[in-house]
């Protein structure tokens, strides 16, 4: 009989295979393998792991249903409260949600719901099953604007609820941050993102590429003159911050946006596509979250010699510990207490080596981690020759700064109530990394269901 406290393994990629491709690391569960998993599930009466869901789906309801072998039923149930749940499944922070928040794990390890979770989509969509089709249209037009995780799914429970609902995405492929942001070996494009997408549109949601809002239309104009009643904001945090050392306008010197959308979004891993990107042979990664570890794992792949660089310890990190885990097993060199002072730069204003120092750990600071203090004398030279930042985004202000009555605070994010979504403007709603600052898949999706019922509330109450 298995161990009922430990995990059923899921199988993934050898990490000296992986490191030299861009296919998925982790291969998940069969059904097998599921259903044993299932079976660990205590099924709480007063099931914790729901609360610790930001979209709340029924989890011991799926799994109990994953125990059966039922996984059409498995997937009805996910479908009622996720739009995304092959997605989510794949980068959700479980281990600090739902998972965190799982009775089993207080004497041993928590159920894998979110492996869980991943097996059930990937086994509805290799089996043609989609989410139900709302039967009546209330004929009420909704802009959504943005085809990321808050978008999409806001979109999705509106169209559910019967509106009529338009997505306009500025990029030329649907998916936000989802298409540009997250790397293949994580989050697979065609097999994954686009058919979660096109579950999203058999709802009835449009979706219009290529529209700037801002520029090739207002939020005004949608609302005066292009017959929509709400507007829902899910735009993203796509500004990338620097540190404003000396060097940083250098040849070789990207931000982790940049470089991942490049690779993500625009194939430049791939011969066979015409969107090339210095392919660095000593790439370091300033930064310690999810985004700098994508980063370095997508150098890596591409050939270099990585080094994340973090001014605090590997307690601090704020990535999630399996993707630290997996940098570190592909060959990621974590330089910890460490912050870079200037990049160095050659005669050809080229990339040619970053000067750092030391840190120690001091005082807590207002975040509450422990505050990094220099080292004195402690300065040295490391030789690379591509750095990549990753410090953070901040929403883009061109929405806000086109749009009369849209109260911002002072990043630039907008003002939205955080259970409803309303800002400033009357029938102007918000959500994600738009309101919050660069933060994870599965709050832009709460927010943007939150957005969806605060949405709907709104447009009743008009009647």
């Amino acid at each position: 009989m298995a161990d009922v406290l430990k995990k059923v393994p899921v199988r993934e990629q050898e990490p000296k295979v992986r490191a030299t491709n861009f296919d998925e690391v982790c291969l998940g569960y069969n059904k097998e393998e599921a259903m044993e998993e299932a079976e660990r599930c205590l099924h709480c009466k007063n099931a914790k792991c729901i609360e610790g869901c930001p979209v709340n789906i029924n989890i011991p309801d799926f799994i109990g249903h994953v125990k059966e072998g039922n996984i059409e039923e498995a997937y009805k149930s996910i479908s009622e409260s996720s739009a995304l749940p092959a997605i989510c499944g794949r980068v959700c922070p479980q281990e600090s949600q739902c998972e965190g928040k799982c009775i089993r794990g207080i004497k041993g390890e928590a159920v894998s719901i979110g492996k869980l979770e991943r097996f059930v989509a990937d086994w509805a969509r290799e089996n043609g099953i989609k989410p139900p089709v709302p039967e009546t249209k209330n004929g009420r037009k909704v802009a959504v604007i943005g085809s990321g995780p808050s978008g999409l799914t806001c979109a999705g429970d509106l169209a559910k609820l019967g509106y009529d609902v338009t997505i306009f995405e500025a990029l030329h492929e649907a998916g936000g941050v989802l298409v540009y942001g997250i790397p293949e070996f994580r989050l697979p494009k065609l097999d994954v993102v686009a058919k979660e997408v096109e579950n999203v549109k058999s709802l009835g949601v449009k979706i219009e590429t290529n529209v700037i809002i801002g520029k090739s239309v207002t939020i005004d104009e949608l609302l005066d003159e292009e017959g929509f009643e709400a507007v829902f904001i899910g735009s993203g945090a796509g500004l990338p911050m620097f540190m404003g050392i000396p060097g940083e306008t250098a040849k070789g010197v990207f931000s982790a946006n940049e470089y991942l959308t490049r690779n993500n979004l625009m194939k430049a891993f791939r011969d066979d596509y015409d969107t090339p990107i210095v392919h660095g042979k000593k790439v370091a990664v300033v930064g310690g979250g999810n985004v700098a570890m994508d980063a370095a794992r997508t150098a890596l792949r591409l050939g270099a010699e990585v080094h994340v660089i973090y001014r605090r310890s590997e307690a601090e990190l704020p990535a999630r510990a399996e993707e630290v885990h997996h940098a570190k097993e592909e060959g990621i060199i974590f330089d910890l207490l460490t912050n870079p002072t200037e990049i160095l730069v050659d005669e050809n204003d080229s990339v040619c080596g970053i000067r750092c120092i030391r840190m120690e750990l001091g005082e807590p600071d207002a975040s509450g981690r422990r505050r990094p203090v220099e080292v004195p004398g402690s300065e040295f030279e490391m030789e690379v020759d591509t750095v990549i930042m990753s410090l953070g985004t901040s929403p883009n202000p061109l929405i806000s700064s086109t749009t009369i009555g849209l109260d911002v605070n002072r990043r630039k994010c907008i003002i939205a109530d955080e259970e409803t979504g309303k800002t400033s403007k009357d029938g102007v709603f918000a959500g994600g990394d738009a309101v919050t600052g660069a933060a994870t898949v599965i709050l832009a999706m709460g927010a943007g269901k939150a957005a969806a019922k605060g949405i709907h509330e709104f447009l009743s109450a008009k009647n």
